[in-house]
């Protein structure tokens, strides 16, 4: 009926239905067959104003004139559902239609040869070469070769002629065996041959090229995170680290362990990080902190009754940022009723098994090695060490006794040590002057300075050998095994801990420059039997290493209050590659001794009740014996793909401001915000 005014004979039928107002249709190329075939000469035409495009239909031989502007009022149509109808924009612009989906881009093979399917996704490049036209679509599992040339239909070509990089499409065709093969790509066997294109979206010329091997200012790139995210290394450890979140779920699942959540927003208090704090409407002058960790909860779910829980927690801490933290992150938090440490650590080694295994083929071996703290301290100057190399430090505060060099003899006089690692076969590497930024190094982690002997085929240079006697040098080469072409670095210091620090913090510095570091081993272990206590100068008084729940050692009770330096935890670290991965420990359930606790750490009992009343009365109800651990997920994800920022593993990350730069994140709020909240801002312009 549409076309009878037009010289249609009546009763005339066409594929779908037209909008007709003053001879202006808005079609799709199905309906532009359907008036081929009557006969009828078409042309489009874009509107001035609105910039909708239309189609102009006339008897053949008709005069082709261009419309002055829109003849027909958008409200007649914009709210009508048209089948396969062309969209508002530049013209090229359609719908999904009668397409959908058969296959994702990255999962087809050689196998498939012949099939034919439909794959949506974004244009990543297109190159026209005369006659036949390559296209790289797109999609979240990789990349498959579109092509058009002198067979597919005219009007499907003249559609690929005007492709552009990340314009987003659906098409259909047959997939087909490429005759140019290609490696660089999962798919660079087939292509498909496109015998039906849909052009769902135009697209802007981007900021940057959207492939790997660019070089991007870092606030341009997540200023453009969506853009970002596009490129395949940005865009495949997102798509991974969702699927380690569903092994880390199955394993606990399988292991009887159930998922619940915890509140965000909490209430603050003391140890830990300062908190992120929440202001209440409802209550003016009172606060909500964001968890640091679910730590008081899921021991509640304990006494609750829940025998194992856990939970993938988001986090917050109001702290610096590094390349390994975010004040916002992922903990895959969980907890345990009726076990010992020992039980905890191997069904953990089982997780990580299982990840390493169906996400890297990689196959761990368990058990782990379990380090007390003091040997990771005394060994590696870390309680997170790297045992990728060697580099060990030794203790040679024996050789030096009874020594007449003045510095070495005041701080064995004070009770403290000297230590010392061979940097073996590296004379060549640290000159004098790269011994120098070791020693920068050294005092940065509190050494007062970093001896040193170079010995080279040349002969010895040294800063303190010229002090010492045949007798002691002898000593000192027989116990680091000293050999031409090695460089002995010592410090010494009252406090054996800060010696061991400066002197791992050296080590590592030596082992990233001079190429010691296997970046293909995943070596894991357990730090074990850390300190209970550290002492605080700021607080001026004794902290809890972990938190205030931890168990002591069986061996150290009686001297959680007369000794607490002496005191060490039930506490484990998971360590890989120099990196802590996550830790936990058994919890105190026993009333007397968690007020011995906080006694300790200079918690009055109102002080102690006001922040931890609703456990402290918990645990007069029966607590059975728990512990736990967590992980940090982001870090995990990071070390298992071995990217060197968690921000890489995060989909929207936070930058060295804590703030968000696609959003904007944090931002000013208007008066009437501050108002309902009773908040007066008191800062200075």
């Amino acid at each position: 009926t549409a076309l009878t005014g037009l010289g249609a004979p009546a009763g005339t039928r066409i594929l779908g239905p037209l909008i007709k107002s003053q001879m202006l249709y808005q079609l799709s190329y199905r309906h532009i067959y359907a008036l081929c075939y009557l006969q009828l000469y078409y042309y489009t035409s874009r509107c001035k104003n609105c910039q909708y495009t239309f189609l102009k239909i006339l008897r053949r031989n008709s005069p082709r004139r261009a419309l002055p502007s829109c003849q027909i009022q958008h409200s007649a149509y914009n709210n009508i559902l048209v089948k396969d109808k062309t969209v508002k924009g530049t013209g090229n612009m359609e719908t999904l239609g009668s397409l959908r989906r058969t296959n994702y881009c990255g999962e087809v093979s050689l196998s498939m040869a012949g099939q034919e399917m439909t794959v949506c996704g974004s244009i990543a490049r297109a190159r026209d070469k005369g006659g036949i036209i390559f296209a790289d679509l797109r999609d979240t599992t990789g990349i498959l070769q579109l092509v058009f040339d002198e067979d597919t239909p005219k009007d499907v070509f003249a559609k690929a002629e005007s492709l552009k990089s990340e314009y987003v499409v659906i098409c259909r065709g047959k997939l087909r065996e490429r005759a140019a093969k290609t490696d660089k790509i999962a798919t660079g066997d087939v292509e498909l041959y496109v015998s039906e294109l849909r052009i769902l979206s135009e697209a802007q010329t981007t900021p940057f090229e959207l492939r790997d091997e660019i070089n991007v200012n870092d606030d341009l790139r997540l200023r453009y995170r969506y853009l970002d995210l596009r490129r395949p290394s940005m865009h495949e450890p997102i798509v991974l680290r969702s699927k380690i979140m569903q092994i880390i779920r199955n394993y606990f699942c399988e292991n009887h362990f159930t998922e619940i959540e915890t509140p965000t927003l909490i209430k603050s208090t003391p140890e830990g990080a300062r908190d992120y704090l929440v202001p209440s409407r409802v209550q003016p002058g009172h606060f909500y902190a964001l968890p640091q960790s679910p730590q008081l909860y899921k021991q509640i779910l304990m006494l609750s009754g829940f025998d194992r829980y856990f939970q993938l927690a988001h986090c917050y801490r109001d702290e610096d940022l590094r390349a390994d933290r975010q004040p916002e992150f992922t903990q895959v938090d969980e907890e345990m009723s009726f076990v010992s440490e020992d039980d905890i650590m191997t069904l953990n080694e089982g997780l990580i098994k299982r990840l390493w295994k169906e996400m890297l083929n990689v196959d761990v071996e368990t058990p782990f090695y379990r380090m007390p703290w003091d040997e990771a301290m005394g060994r590696f100057g870390s309680d997170k060490p790297d045992t990728r190399f060697g580099l060990e430090i030794q203790d040679v505060t024996e050789v030096f006794k009874g020594t007449e060099f003045k510095p070495f003899a005041a701080v064995l006089a004070a009770g403290g040590t000297i230590r010392a690692i061979n940097a073996k076969g590296l004379a060549d590497k640290l000159s004098r002057k790269n011994i120098d930024k070791l020693g920068e190094v050294a005092k940065t982690y509190g050494a007062k300075g970093l001896a040193y002997s170079r010995l080279t085929a040349e002969g010895t240079s040294s800063s303190f050998e010229k002090f010492l006697t045949d007798a002691e040098k002898a000593a000192l080469y027989a116990a680091l095994n000293a050999e031409t072409g090695d460089v002995l670095l010592l410090v010494s210091d009252t406090d054996w801990v800060k010696a061991c620090t400066a002197l791992g913090q050296v080590r590592l510095d030596i082992a990233r420059k001079h190429g010691l570091i296997d970046p293909d081993k995943f070596n894991f272990l357990w730090v074990v039997d850390f300190p209970l206590f550290e002492y605080s100068e700021q607080e001026g008084r004794w902290m809890a290493m972990h938190h205030p729940f931890t168990l002591p050692k069986a061996e150290d009770l009686d001297k959680v209050e007369s000794d607490p330096g002496a005191c060490h935890a039930v506490a484990y670290d998971i360590v890989l590659n120099g990196v802590e991965m996550g830790g936990g420990s058994m919890r105190i359930n026993d009333p007397a001794l968690q007020d011995r606790m906080f006694h300790a750490l200079g918690f009055t009992e109102e002080k102690a009740r006001e922040s931890f009343g609703f456990l402290m009365d918990a645990y007069k109800f029966g607590a059975p014996p728990h512990g736990g651990m967590a992980y940090g997920l982001d870090r995990m994800v990071m070390l298992m793909l071995k990217k060197d920022s968690i921000r890489d593993v995060i989909a929207f990350p936070k930058v060295q401001n804590a703030g968000e730069p696609m959003s904007g994140a944090p931002d000013v709020v208007d008066e009437q915000q501050l108002k309902d909240l009773s908040i007066a801002l008191t800062l200075k312009d």
